[in-house]
């Protein structure tokens, strides 16, 4: 497809856009197409895509075995609005989701179509959660994040977001995150002691939310162990145990589910982001059968379950059929840990670390500032790549998990130079 010939500037949306615009101050030209891993802006400069939606876009920009689905069922008038009434395009993904999905997996769930986005999924699990329990508060974590409506934000733990919540926030106790506490302290042993305590001060929860590596919170990684330990606590306690796999899921950790090598089965699990195949919205929320307690329509949303979504979302459940699909993803993380650990270890001096797992890997400095700076580099190097953690201390690496074999060569490249330019510098005050 070739780029516009009308002339794009950035002018309309920085004198008429909202202040809170963000990724676009980062990334600030005009996109016009994209395929793969590559974005095309209006003037035909080519920009490699390790930021892929903040993990929308897995299955890359414009994949063709999706869109050629979507658009054959556009094409055949096939219904794209129908609330939550049934639909063949509907049909056809729920009985995928469970015969290439849950069922091989041995996973016995009821499936609920919330709104689009991830912070829908997440409001509704809180809502099965506290209705099913007759509880209010709910355990979340230290750096975690969840989503931007109120009763998500409750559990989101970054200042600057809470701040603009513009009420108190509340119905949630937050304990530490694995290793928040620096080596030897188990905080998994510390929330089972705390609930535990009936002088604590925590109220009995109605369920403990976590992500299994916190992305936008820094690419924090939760051991198999303290996850096992997790749900051992949940089980004594009578807590309900919620995953919330929405970035880390639908392949980004290398197994569709990031909870699968953990041996962990989760009451709830939330998905969205990855799930809508070609960024279209699409969220779920799976719960075991025994939680189903909402009645008609006491939970509702327009656009819950919109069928083009539908219609992507199946095509790229599809792509799991092949037994092979996993190794491919679990190769190109490889590849990226490789590459990383090696620029680390080139500049060891700078005060790096490799963090995160599967393709959720990135960077982080010691010297928050830096990774900004990089970002900033990359960009002049044609590559889109964002930073993340409590600081903005972490360069993120978000590429689709297909990303051919070139773009992800010449995506690593343009990282480790950008590096270089930073880093490599005698002093990194300097750099712009």
């Amino acid at each position: 497809m070739s780029t516009p010939q009308k002339p794009y500037s950035t002018e309309i949306f920085e004198e008429n856009e909202a202040e809170v615009r963000s990724y676009c101050r980062s990334f600030p030209t005009v996109f016009a197409v994209a395929s793969g891993a590559t974005l095309t802006d209006t003037a035909g400069t080519e920009y490699i895509d390790f930021l892929a939606g903040a993990g929308v876009m897995s299955y890359g920009h414009n994949n063709p075995a999706i869109k050629s689905k979507v658009m054959q069922y556009l094409m055949g008038d096939g219904m794209v609005h129908s609330l939550d009434m049934y639909t063949t395009a509907k049909h056809d993904f729920m009985d995928t989701l469970y015969n290439v999905i849950l069922k091989p997996r041995g996973m016995d769930y009821k499936v609920t179509f919330p709104g689009p986005t991830g912070t829908n999924a997440v409001e509704t699990a809180l809502k099965y959660a506290r209705m099913a329990t007759g509880r209010e508060n709910v355990i979340a974590f230290t750096n975690a994040f969840h989503g931007m409506t109120q009763g998500s934000l409750s559990l989101t733990g970054n200042k600057s977001s809470r701040s603009a919540g513009g009420v108190t926030l509340s119905g949630v106790s937050r304990m530490p995150f694995d290793g928040y506490m620096g080596e030897g302290v188990d905080t998994a042993e510390y929330l089972d002691k705390m609930l535990s305590d009936g002088s604590s001060g925590i109220d009995a929860p109605a369920a403990i939310i976590v992500e299994t590596v916190q992305s936008e919170g820094g690419l924090n990684v939760a051991s198999f162990e303290w996850l096992r330990k997790i749900e051992q606590v949940a089980r004594k306690h009578d807590v309900l145990f919620i995953i919330d796999d929405i970035q880390i899921g639908c392949g980004r950790s290398g197994k569709f589910f990031s909870f699968e090598d953990a041996g962990i089965t989760p009451d709830i699990i939330c998905l969205s982001k990855a799930l809508g195949g070609m960024g279209l919205p699409m969220s779920l929320v799976l719960f075991r059968p025994g939680l189903d307690v909402l009645t008609p329509g006491q939970h509702n949303g327009t656009f819950r379950g919109h069928n083009l979504a539908f219609v992507a979302a199946k095509a790229a459940l599809d792509l799991w059929r092949d037994p092979t699909f996993e190794n491919v993803i679990q190769a190109n993380a490889h590849t990226i840990r490789e590459r990383l650990e090696s620029i680390v270890a080139k500049y060891s001096g700078s005060g790096a670390h490799v963090r995160g797992r599967g393709m959720m890997l990135g960077i982080s400095w010691d010297d928050a500032s830096i990774a900004s700076k990089v970002s900033k580099a990359a960009f002049a190097r044609k590559l889109i790549v964002e930073t993340c953690g409590a600081e903005g201390q972490v360069l993120k690496l978000l590429p689709p998990l297909v990303i051919s074999p070139e773009e992800l060569a010449k995506g690593l490249d343009a990282l480790e130079a950008a590096v270089a330019d930073i880093v490599g510098r005698s002093d990194i005050s300097d750099a712009a």
